[in-house]
């Protein structure tokens, strides 16, 4: 699949391994706590619990070269925890989706804090687990809000990889700043999603601009959005060349086609390009593919790039940027 979110489909299906396992212990930070019924767990325990609806996960997702500790960091109000809160459901962690400041009675799983459900913040960092294939995957959701950035500084040094949620609207902004150069301080590898699709004035690639000029990071889509703003349906993934739709109630009903419009068939050959182009630069094996296969005539196959994409992100080279509209599933 591809993206779920214009994220997780692509990068835990398709680059699973995406973030390599760091020498520091695995939630060393974290003591282990199990309380029979906790699902969501605080600094200080990071619990092992499989739900019925959890993906069966094979005995190797117990060892280290099957673990992860993924952090979602971002400027507050960009969407980390509606995020965090449709990876769970993705996954099979959780049976349904709820929303942040606690709308319907319930909230999100990541906001346990009546304070924190009122307010529609995060103010501590949460944590809790998925499994996807035979990985598992930790969890930690921060807060986004200066005040509580010493939360964030306490994740980073957990982490194997981080995702850097970003406003669409907005784009770059204080926080995101801090963010960043607390993901530099700990050697951290990243990958961006570009949140809220559908809002009124979203601009992605406005964005994508904004991380190579003020983060000067070594960023390029990884995805071609289909619309904006209300007429946002879905995206083209750039590695494979298909387009994908969310549909259903809560878009978990997923629609792969290569069949697209032809003018956002050369959008999406123009801006493959320069992903290819990007990550070629500071990828050894893909540089040397393209001089030796009359590149840009011929594109190097998905599979040959995405291993380049995995081997420059490791090493903090290159940051892939995904896009998508979490509150509306898509």
């Amino acid at each position: 699949m591809a993206s779920r979110l214009g994220l997780f489909r692509f990068a835990f299906q398709r680059t699973s391994t995406a973030f390599a396992s760091t020498t520091s212990s695995p939630v060393s930070s974290f003591s282990r706590l199990s309380p029979p019924t906790a699902t969501i767990l605080r600094p200080g325990g990071l619990g092992s619990f499989v739900r019925k609806f959890a993906s069966p996960a094979s005995s190797t997702a117990s060892s280290i070269s099957h673990l992860r500790n993924i952090g979602i960091s971002a400027h507050i109000d960009s969407g980390k925890t509606t995020l965090t809160e449709r990876i769970l459901y993705y996954t099979g962690k959780i049976s349904d989706i709820h929303e942040v400041k606690g709308k319907d009675g319930v909230g999100a799983k990541m906001d346990s804090m009546d304070l924190e459900r009122e307010k529609g913040i995060t103010i501590q960092s949460a944590a809790t687990h998925c499994h996807w294939g035979d990985y598992r995957i930790n969890i930690i959701d921060t807060p986004g809000h200066v005040d509580f950035t010493i939360e964030v500084e306490r994740a980073l040094r957990v982490l194997d990889g981080a995702v850097l949620v970003m406003c669409a609207v907005s784009g770059v902004q204080s926080q995101t700043i801090t963010v960043d150069r607390q993901m530099n301080r700990y050697k951290v590898p990243r990958l961006v999603f570009i949140n809220k699709l559908d809002r009124a004035g979203s601009n992605p690639w406005k964005v994508v601009d904004q991380l190579r000029e003020k983060l000067k990071l070594n960023a390029a889509a990884m995805q071609l959005p289909i619309g904006l703003e209300s007429q946002h349906k879905g995206i083209v993934d750039l590695v494979t060349c298909e387009a994908v739709y969310f549909t259903g109630e809560k878009g978990d009903k997923i629609v792969r086609t290569t069949d697209m419009p032809d003018k956002m068939k050369q959008d999406m050959e123009a801006r493959r390009l320069v992903l290819v182009e990007t990550v070629g630069n500071v990828d050894e094996e893909l540089g040397e593919w393209m001089i030796m296969n009359d590149f840009p005539n011929q594109l190097p196959p998905p599979e040959l790039l995405k291993n380049a994409i995995r081997r420059a992100t490791i090493s903090r080279k290159f940051v892939p940027v995904f896009m998508g509209a979490a509150y509306k599933n898509s």
